[in-house]
């Protein structure tokens, strides 16, 4: 019976990793972006363009990352966040290693800035695990699910994904970054 409620998990955790963002997209007060694979970072700083939200957080950059730097291999002009004062409403987040890291630093960032609703960006398949540890730290704010991939993930991936997505429902990720 276990072995069978594993794999049924796994099924509908499988088909939660082909998620695409809601449409039409509300307008939120902050954008977090969850680094770690292509076209997050873009798309967070897209949305903020578009106006979407005031506040951007990218959690989890390197220590050296600068916001022309991960603009720039976003494939999006710099210009576009200098001209506009943008820049001014990006937080690059240096100190999460982790998904769970991830978290506090984004409750702390959402506390400072007053934020009510919150726009999650991440991989599709990457986004169950976000919004748990999110919700942790954030249970008042409204999350919004804004999931990001490229040409779906490998299924080798995906078991790794759900084994930590298991391991997180079970409070293990408090033990062991990822």
């Amino acid at each position: 019976m276990p072995t069978l409620a594993l794999l049924g998990g796994f099924a509908f955790f499988a088909g939660a990793a082909r998620q695409v963002p809601e449409a039409p997209l509300r307008p939120t007060d902050g954008i977090a972006v969850l680094t770690g694979g292509p076209q997050r970072v873009g798309t967070g700083l897209v949305l903020l363009a578009e106006g979407r939200a005031r506040w951007l957080m990218i959690s989890g950059v390197g220590q050296s990352a600068m916001l022309e730097d991960l603009s720039r291999n976003a494939g999006l002009p710099t210009d576009l966040l200098l001209a506009s004062g943008l820049d001014r409403q990006v937080t690059l987040g240096r100190a999460a290693t982790s998904t769970r890291g991830n978290g506090e630093e984004i409750a702390a960032w959402t506390a400072e800035h007053g934020i009510g609703s919150l726009r999650v960006v991440t991989a599709a398949f990457h986004m169950p695990r976000a919004l748990m540890e999110l919700r942790r730290v954030l249970p008042g704010v409204e999350l919004i699910a804004h999931p990001v991939q490229t040409a779906g993930p490998r299924p080798a991936l995906l078991v790794r994904e759900y084994a930590k997505l298991i391991g997180a429902a079970l409070g293990l990720s408090a033990l062991k970054p990822d």
